[in-house]
């Protein structure tokens, strides 16, 4: 994707080093085995993610916007909120689920996806911009130490949770706890015992 090397300070070059940070974050998560490990692991990837997202959508997207077309940069404004959601719940309610580590992993595999997307069409296609990428990166180092330092501003997403009140959490969780209808449990019973008559007649 990235045939080309760029100072340290490039804005470029600062979104390609944290994209690698957390793909390997998503790495040691799938290789860890105790929850504590993976907790940590969550907690990293939640937060270099929150701090990334907003040096693209205060800093980098805007810049970038009119000449990479809005066709890619809606569909990153939309993978950032799908993300984000995710990020919001794991944040959240979702600390004390059991769908805890599915979520993350799902959260993973967003991201990779919208890394892939960013590194092989947006950023190739921004970096034709005649723009000082060093001056952009100083701003976004500079900010990236602040959110650092006083924590991530809150976002519509997080909000969108938080008023759900775990209510929209994972209705993958909630599909779990619904039971069969009961002709479907009656007739499964009725084959179970079809199943143990023909096998006793048979022996």
């Amino acid at each position: 994707m990235f045939s080309w090397i760029l100072p340290d300070k490039h804005a470029i070059a600062i979104l390609k080093k944290d994209h690698d940070t957390v793909k390997d974050l998503f790495n040691q998560f799938e290789k860890a085995e105790s929850t504590a490990a993976k907790e940590k692991i969550i907690e990293q990837a939640v937060t270099a993610l929150k701090i990334h997202a907003v040096l693209e959508e205060e800093l980098f997207y805007p810049t970038v916007r009119a000449h990479v077309g809005s066709k890619l940069m809606n569909e990153a404004d939309e993978e950032h909120h799908i993300a984000k959601l995710l990020i919001a719940e794991l944040d959240g309610r979702g600390r004390k689920s059991d769908h805890r580590d599915a979520k993350f992993t799902v959260l993973s595999e967003s991201v990779r996806h919208h890394i892939k997307e960013e590194e092989g069409e947006m950023l190739p296609k921004a970096k034709e911009l005649d723009i000082d990428f060093e001056a952009l990166g100083q701003l976004m180092l500079a900010r990236k130490a602040e959110l650092r330092k006083a924590g991530v501003p809150p976002d519509s997403e997080h909000a969108m949770v938080a008023k759900a009140n775990g209510k929209g959490d994972s209705p993958a969780a909630a599909a779990r706890r619904r039971k069969a209808p009961k002709a479907l449990k009656a007739r499964a019973k009725i084959s179970k015992g079809t199943v143990r008559k023909s096998s006793s007649h048979g022996g």
